[in-house]
């Protein structure tokens, strides 16, 4: 699967007009359990991938030139087939399937970012202030992406889409969204699935959104195997309602907590975060020249391999940016190096950037918000101009 040979530059004017969801009557079909959709006005699109568990950046992106990962990492240090990006870095060679985005300048690493989460390295906290948009967990109320559909003019509950068996904190909060997971309640015999399609028989619109939930209603989120073609069916669900009128998306890709094991046990969801990203990329066709994905998680890994041959819970990690809105082929961020010295608390990659930073920009750049009400009321205390520029 290869990107789009062509990329467009992203429009920054604010987004006219109103786009109709069509994802929005899978809330309404008898045997579907409630995927978060938002639709907004104007063609761009933001698809924010919560990776869960504390994805271990030192692995997915090694520093090939720091010296240190060998006395840190006498194992886990050691990774056959790592694809070179830059003199500085690589990516994991589970990842490799993205190197054709990142030599046409659609895909992007932020190294040693964070929330203003610190310390206590809790998987609940962290999540919550990742997905919440603030540093303090007794502020944990509802979701800035949430809070980001309040302020964009035209914006529906068609606009933003919410897809897995979790309740994504993300898009929790007064503004409409609307949110569909498949359920393992959702398990038909092929009588059963006969019936549903005649009863939907005379109107497209349902019987689309009634086909998707029953095909989706076998995926384990969890792992979401891919299917016969080698997609990742959440992020194909994703994006056929993006390719049609939603205009955000978010979902999960879970099993980064890597305390054992950590060789094995990375490939797994590496292979499928590469899967998410091509999926999409095919998936959305054109669109895919408007569409930036953030791909988050909640903190790092320590910089010392464990005696399990994993790693255990840390500060710094990295993000990682994708789409046509990219100007990427680039490593983002200050790398402060692995030396003793460097680490935070002795033992961790010390954050250099706020990674809330790169989802501000976005909303900035894709939706027209303002930085003032990006800093207030979407990511409180961001400075917005502490970041690069990492769009088109």
């Amino acid at each position: 699967m290869s990107p789009p040979a062509t990329r467009r530059g992203l429009s920054r004017r604010a987004l006219l007009g109103q786009g109709l969801g069509a994802a929005c009557c899978l809330a309404a079909a008898p045997l579907v359990t409630p995927v978060v959709l938002a639709a907004a006005p104007g063609d761009n699109r933001l698809v924010v991938i919560v990776l869960r568990g504390a994805m271990d950046s030192i692995a997915a992106f090694p520093p090939l030139g720091d010296p240190a990962v060998a006395t840190m990492r006498p194992g886990l240090g050691r990774i056959e087939g790592v694809v070179e990006l830059d003199d500085r870095f690589g990516m994991h060679p589970a990842l490799k399937p993205l190197l054709p985005f990142w030599r046409c300048g659609q895909l992007a690493v932020a190294q040693a970012v964070a929330t203003p989460y610190r310390d206590k390295r809790s998987h609940f906290d962290g999540q919550d202030l990742l997905e919440a948009g603030v540093s303090d967990t007794g502020a944990v109320h509802d979701g800035w992406l949430n809070r980001a559909l309040g302020l964009i003019p035209g914006a529906t509950a068609e606009t933003a889409l919410s897809v897995g068996r979790e309740n994504m904190l993300l898009l929790r909060g007064p503004a409409p969204a609307l949110a569909w997971s498949p359920g393992d309640t959702l398990r038909l015999r092929n009588d059963e699935r006969g019936l549903l399609d005649r009863l939907y028989a005379g109107d497209p619109l349902f019987a689309a959104a009634a086909k998707g939930a029953v095909d989706l209603s076998a995926v384990d989120t969890a792992g979401a195997r891919p299917d016969a073609k080698g997609d990742d069916p959440i992020a194909r669900f994703a994006g056929q309602r993006l390719a049609a009128d939603a205009r955000i998306a978010a979902f999960s890709i879970i099993g980064w907590d890597t305390h054992v094991g950590q060789a094995n046990a990375m490939v797994g969801p590496l292979g499928r975060l590469a899967r998410a990203i091509t999926t999409l990329a095919d998936t959305l066709g054109p669109a895919w020249d408007r569409t930036l994905v953030v791909a988050m998680t909640e903190f790092g890994r320590t910089a010392r391999e464990n005696g399990s041959a994993g790693t255990d819970h840390g500060t710094g990690g990295a993000a990682l940016l994708a789409g046509g809105a990219l100007a990427g082929g680039r490593v983002y961020g200050d790398w402060p190096g692995l030396a003793e010295d460097a680490l935070y608390q002795g033992r961790d990659l010390m954050p250099t950037a706020d990674v809330r930073h790169y989802p501000a920009l976005a909303l900035r750049a894709l939706f027209g918000l303002d930085p003032a009400a990006l800093g207030r009321d979407i990511f409180p205390g961001l400075d917005l101009d502490a970041g690069p520029q990492f769009l088109a």
